[in-house]
């Protein structure tokens, strides 16, 4: 049979091949390195044996995401092959998948393990992979596979393959002694794993329900090198660093608080500093592109999001209905219905459009209280949402102008490092996306070809498209290596549809008009999140929640040090004395922990001559300078970006 590699070469090879034997065939030092194969573009074990003519990509751990996740299935394995040697009945197997940063395994434990024994596991895991135990798969008939749980006494594995459609193989996986209910892939043998790390526990709920039993789960990552584990472990040091939750602890930019609930910060003073400089800054932008702003109610009757859609495509992420009187109410988890019907309050000629509606909408996600995080991920966000009706002529110009607009705010704020994604459904997904084959076809088609018009670099992602229409998704790299979405531009045909909107065309005749959804700086949380992880909590100065701080050496130059303070405040510059009877050096530091722009230190010579110590937090002491120069270096560096 004929099988086509990934670089389009064909080999000929004897039916019934093996991956690892293919492998073996391009080159031994390939086999040595294979960790999985792809077969006609499904990931398949090493182990299977292709039949027919074929495309095959062989997986290794460096040139693949896939081969990646099988060699760190293979270590989940041997880390719940340790726990099971070392804990033996105390632990109950659940699931141990491979994750985009690794993998975890989830344990059943009659006593929480401590963080304590890690070095223990790791230590046995060492031993697991210095005795190369062969990795062998084989299948049992679904009663055969029940009994062999149920006498291994590994409860949670019974339900999951109770749970398993009739006629579906039920796999296992033996190394040693050790054996789990698995579909793979796995690597040949235990000791093609090299250097592992345990990183940390948690609890996790069973399949995810908070209802169910709490379990412990373990994360961990394995690589071929330890140089590579080291470099992963510094690059996670980093991230902790980075943390906005820690840094906007230190910085007192928010909290959290049990009595409030989950997902629900409160900003304190700077922090709210930030996001009213944020909201001030893309308003004036909007404003300048002719997008009128509005105010529309947090809370919605149902039936709102029934006409829309979202009510079958979401509701399982938005809070429980609120029954008052004849109504019933919900939290809006989003703002589009709101905006539609600002529109159809009144009627539209050909000529008003493009209308632009925009708004800072505070909307509402019903998130696990696991989930949550920091800022990043809430329960009540405030968004930077538009929506822009437009006629078919108009959709090419105008999301022409979003783009541009975002590349307009990632230049301001320095950001280099992402590319955009045109997100489109997944055709097979009949609940996530409405059932119009029609619709979907025509608008993922127009949307592509516009970018392409556009001459904008994307690529294309199936399945993670709004549930209404396609995106185009701006992919943005963190400081710390992860890739997230800050802003999008959908293009939407149907909710003008569900809501029946019109515009009078040149013809004299009415016409649905088309809806570009957009959101720029996405959710003010996220996006603050975003900013104190790739600063530091180092904002630039514009929007620094405090620019300068005037450090008096003595008591006696209080009086002078609040007189360069009213200077400041003059032209709108957001600075503090810090009057308190500390040394010099102390007050120096404290700032720097603060991560303030500016400070000025003033004594008798300062005094005297009229004068500041300037001391900038990137370039250390510039030394005695004039007030008034002093002031338009700070306007000037304000100027640049917000005013």
């Amino acid at each position: 049979m004929k099988i086509t590699l990934k670089d389009g070469s064909v080999k000929e090879v004897s039916k019934g091949i093996s991956i690892l034997e293919l492998a073996k065939e391009i080159s031994e030092g390939l086999a040595r390195n294979a960790t999985a194969g792809k077969v006609n573009g499904e990931v398949k074990d090493l182990r299977y044996k292709i039949e027919e003519d074929a495309e095959v990509e062989i997986l290794t751990f460096e040139n693949s995401e896939d081969g990646k996740k099988a060699y760190w299935h293979t270590t989940s394995h041997i880390m719940a092959q340790a726990i099971k040697r070392i804990y033996g009945d105390n632990v109950k197997l659940t699931i141990g998948p491979s994750i985009d940063s690794g993998f975890y395994y989830d344990f059943d434990v009659k006593e929480a393990i401590s963080s304590d024994d890690f070095e223990k596991i790791e230590t046995e895991m060492k031993k697991i992979i210095k005795e190369d135990l062969p990795i062998e798969r084989y299948s049992l008939p679904r009663k055969e596979a029940i009994q062999f749980m149920k006498e291994q006494g590994e409860d949670y594995k019974v339900e999951l393959i109770e749970e398993l459609p009739e006629g579906e193989e039920i796999s296992f996986y033996k190394q040693g002694e050790f054996t789990d209910l698995c579909a793979g892939p796995h690597l040949m043998s235990t000791g093609k794993v090299k250097a592992i790390k345990i990183l940390s526990s948690s609890g996790a709920y069973w399949r995810g329900d908070e209802h169910n039993k709490m379990l412990q789960r373990f994360y961990g990552i394995s690589f071929p090198k330890a140089s590579q584990l080291e470099e992963h472990l510094q690059k996670l040091e980093e991230a902790k660093q980075r943390d906005h939750r820690k840094i906007g602890k230190q910085l007192n930019l928010f909290m959290t608080h049990e009595l409030v609930g989950a997902g629900l910060p409160m900003y304190l003073p700077d922090g709210a500093t930030i996001r009213r400089l944020l909201e001030q800054y893309i308003l004036k932008k909007e404003i300048k592109l002719g997008y009128k702003h509005v105010y529309t109610p947090s809370l919605a009757n149902v039936a709102l999001y029934k006409t829309s859609g979202h009510w079958d495509h979401y509701k399982e992420d938005m809070f429980p209905v609120m029954k008052m009187d004849t109504e019933e109410m919900v939290l809006r988890p989003m703002n589009c219905p709101h905006h539609m019907l600002i529109y159809k309050n009144a009627m539209h000629s050909y000529r008003d459009l493009p209308i632009r509606i925009g708004e800072l909408a505070h909307d509402f996600r019903y998130e696990a209280s696991g989930s949550v995080c920091g800022l990043e991920r809430v329960r009540e966000m405030c968004q930077n949402d538009a929506h822009i009706f437009v006629t078919p002529e108009q959709i090419k110009e105008v999301i022409g102008e979003v783009v541009n607009l975002i590349l307009s705010v990632y230049k301001d704020f320095g950001f280099t490092d992402y590319t955009f994604r045109l997100s489109l459904r997944d055709k097979n997904d009949k609940e996530k996306y409405f059932d119009d084959d029609e619709m979907w076809e025509n608008a993922e088609s127009q949307l592509r070809q516009i970018l392409k018009e556009l001459n904008i670099n994307f690529y294309e992602a199936e399945g993670e498209a709004a549930f209404y229409g396609p995106k185009l998704d701006v992919q943005i790299k963190t400081a710390i290596g992860h890739d997230i979405t800050i802003s999008t531009c959908q293009l939407d045909f149907l909710l003008p549809q569900r809501f029946e909107l019109e515009y009078i065309g040149e013809d004299g005749k009415a016409h649905r008009p088309i809806v570009i959804h957009r959101a720029i700086l996405g959710t003010f949380d996220r996006f603050i999140a975003f900013l104190i992880e790739e600063t530091k909590g180092a904002f630039p100065t514009w929007l620094a929640p405090l620019q300068v701080k005037v450090l008096p050496i003595a008591d006696a130059h209080v009086d002078y040090a609040n007189k360069v303070k009213d200077k400041l405040e003059e032209v709108g510059i957001r600075v503090e004395v810090d009057s308190r009877n500390e040394k010099i050096g102390y007050k120096i530091r404290e700032a720097q922990l603060q991560k303030i722009p500016y400070m000025l230190v003033v004594g008798e010579k300062e005094k005297e001559a009229g004068n500041v110590g300037v001391r900038s937090r990137k370039d250390g002491d510039i030394g005695a300078m004039d007030i008034d120069k002093f002031i338009a270096k700070v306007v000037e560096e304000i100027d640049t970006f917000a005013r």
